[in-house]
């Protein structure tokens, strides 16, 4: 079992000053796919120095009010100094569309030999590849081919316009390891975070046959890191236990400022748990009491 006992004491500080904002949240995943042209990178602070770059959906970075992504809490645990964390997750996106979208080429284009880059996808990677007209605000037209197989299908996407061809989350997910690669840059895939779903006292895992797995499949055939941040966060939810972890979530996935530094942390022993240990000197003192996660 995972032992995060540091999680505890500023859980009980923060939760009694949580707002209730259910009336002003809105759920992130029913955002119509922005305008790829108003995409903007973000400056990193220090072009000197190394940079650590997240790419991923709204678990990792949210606008929603009363909502937090735990990518936006994850920078307080790296010395500044010594390396750059720059956050370009974006909600409402999957493994495809963050590629199809433009804002991969921007990362890539930003990519340094010696950065490393943490890929996150999956939540969304279930809507419908393409959807029937007419277009509406619940169009998604974002999914991907379940599995990390080589399938593909052709399709006129509804959003776009564009014919395009569609593959799996696996084939998107290798794709991102490969550039990463290329650029003489280290990838690092994570898990999707979990839901706030439990059946028989335990947390449902995004496995068998789902994209927690697809994730690690895509790391073991490439060769690339992987850290289970669904089985990370899962044990320390289920340390809690069901009725002590509501106030971590704004909905049923999406996560509070509080669960949001609840993710972050939970990352952070998932990293302290690579071997070699790639981000030793780059930590701050805010992260000197989190342990490393042993599976």
């Amino acid at each position: 079992m995972i032992s995060l006992p540091c999680f505890r004491p500023w859980l009980a500080l923060l939760l009694p000053c949580l707002l209730t904002l259910a009336d002003l949240r809105a759920d992130e995943a029913q955002r119509i796919v922005e305008d790829a042209a108003k995409f903007k990178l973000n400056v990193k602070a220090n072009p000197a120095l190394p940079t650590l770059y997240l790419v991923g959906d709204s678990t990792m970075k949210v606008g929603t009010p009363g909502q937090r992504g735990w990518g936006d809490e994850l920078a307080r645990f790296f010395d500044p100094t010594k390396i750059n964390v720059v956050n370009q997750a974006i909600g409402g996106r999957s493994s495809r569309t963050y590629q199809t979208e433009g804002r991969w080429a921007a990362v890539l284009a930003a990519l340094r030999p010696g950065d490393f880059v943490i890929v996150q996808f999956g939540h969304n990677d279930s809507s419908p590849v393409n959807e029937d007209p007419p277009v509406t605000a619940k169009t998604r037209a974002r999914g991907t081919i379940r599995g990390v197989g080589e399938e593909s299908r052709e399709v006129d996407n509804i959003l776009t316009g564009k014919h395009e061809i569609v593959y799996s989350f696996g084939r998107y997910m290798r794709r991102y390891v490969e550039d990463i690669r290329a650029r003489q840059a280290t990838p690092i895939v994570l898990s999707l975070v979990p839901r706030n779903a439990w059946k028989d006292g335990k947390v449902v895992r995004s496995r068998p046959n789902n994209y927690g797995e697809w994730a690690r499949l895509v790391s073991e055939s490439t060769g690339a890191t992987f850290i289970d941040h669904n089985e990370i966060i899962a044990r320390e939810m289920e340390n809690l236990g069901a009725d002590q972890v509501g106030p971590l979530f704004a909905d049923n996935l999406h996560a509070t400022p509080a669960g949001a530094l609840f993710n972050a942390r939970a990352a952070v022993a998932g990293i302290k748990s690579l071997p070699g240990a790639p981000f030793a000197a780059y930590f701050s003192a805010e992260a000197a009491d989190i342990p490393a996660f042993v599976p």
